[in-house]
């Protein structure tokens, strides 16, 4: 089996249109003038969650704003086709929708730094430079920046499934750093949006021993981590050719982990994919395990 590029990998018909028919859903619920790219889909999901929250609250004001905003709104947090934000501890939000923390952009979101602006634009140059930059653009487009930590201390990302399209992940001062974390989530936000896009419901009772978490996981959590790492290992191998110093090290640390977690599941993976009738999807998640640890 041939390896296919990042760009490769990830085209995938029907979800752009997805994306498209979601947004405009949303947009005819909070009657607004939503518009029909990637960023406009991820802006959507938080505003339909801002009206809610405003709704249950009786904030009649905020209800407004949620219900009107539109991307032309958020000029001040952009960063090219993305979305950049670095709110205070103090303003993540706790709720049902999720078991951790998150954000939503509101009428009283501040800009993030310059400082914190060129960090996520060389972490998107980097991505781009080694083939994630449409993953990054379609999956990633809201990126929220939360912890600043050192290399040695542990890096938290996650995404939610309630807002697709955005990207919560704590951050070092090097780029690198950031662009594996961004393509590991965006990849998250990838195949939740294809398996959507293709109608996929997995089994829930049945299951295959994670490494990475280190206990048996459903087919969806196995396979998300078997398709989010991949990406992170296929970036990460690009990337360390022109890495130096601890950035280098670093990658270095995260490639012998994760090449040798991904040669234990080998033998699951395929039985995994046969749960997926898109032959589409599990050809995208075999190669790129494939591209991994190649079958012997």
């Amino acid at each position: 089996m041939s390896a296919l590029s990042p760009e490769a990998l990830v085209a995938l018909c029907g979800i752009a249109g997805h994306q498209r028919q979601r947004t405009s859903h949303i947009a005819s619920v909070l009657g607004n003038r939503l518009g029909s790219s990637a960023l406009d889909y991820a802006v959507a999901h938080h505003l339909l969650e801002g009206a809610e929250h405003a709704a249950r609250a009786r904030d009649a004001d905020r209800l407004n704003w949620f219900r009107n905003a539109t991307v032309q709104d958020l000029t001040q947090l952009s960063a090219g086709p993305h979305i950049v934000l670095n709110p205070r501890p103090a303003d993540l939000l706790h709720s049902e929708i999720s078991e951790t923390a998150y954000y939503l952009v509101g009428p009283d979101t501040a800009p993030a730094s310059p400082e914190t602006h060129g960090l996520v634009r060389a972490a998107l140059a980097s991505a781009a430079e080694h083939g994630f930059g449409t993953l990054l653009t379609q999956h990633a487009p809201v990126v929220c920046l939360l912890n600043r930590r050192r290399l040695d201390e542990t890096l938290h990302s996650w995404a939610l499934t309630r807002l697709p399209g955005t990207v919560f992940t704590d951050y070092t001062a090097h780029p690198e750093v950031l662009a594996r974390d961004l393509i590991h989530e965006a990849a998250h936000n990838w195949l939740n949006d294809a398996l959507t896009a293709h109608d996929v419901s997995l089994p829930a009772d049945v299951t295959f021993f994670s490494p990475w978490r280190g206990t048996p996981r459903p087919i969806y959590g196995f396979l998300h981590a078997c398709w989010a790492f991949s990406l992170t290992v296929l970036y990460a191998r690009r990337a360390r050719c022109g890495a130096t110093g601890a950035v280098a090290s670093f990658l270095d640390a995260h490639l012998r982990q994760q090449e040798g977690r991904f040669a234990s599941v080998l033998d699951s993976l395929a039985e995994a994919l046969s749960f997926v009738p898109t032959e589409a999807i599990r050809d995208r998640i075999n190669r790129a395990v494939g591209g991994v640890v190649p079958p012997a």
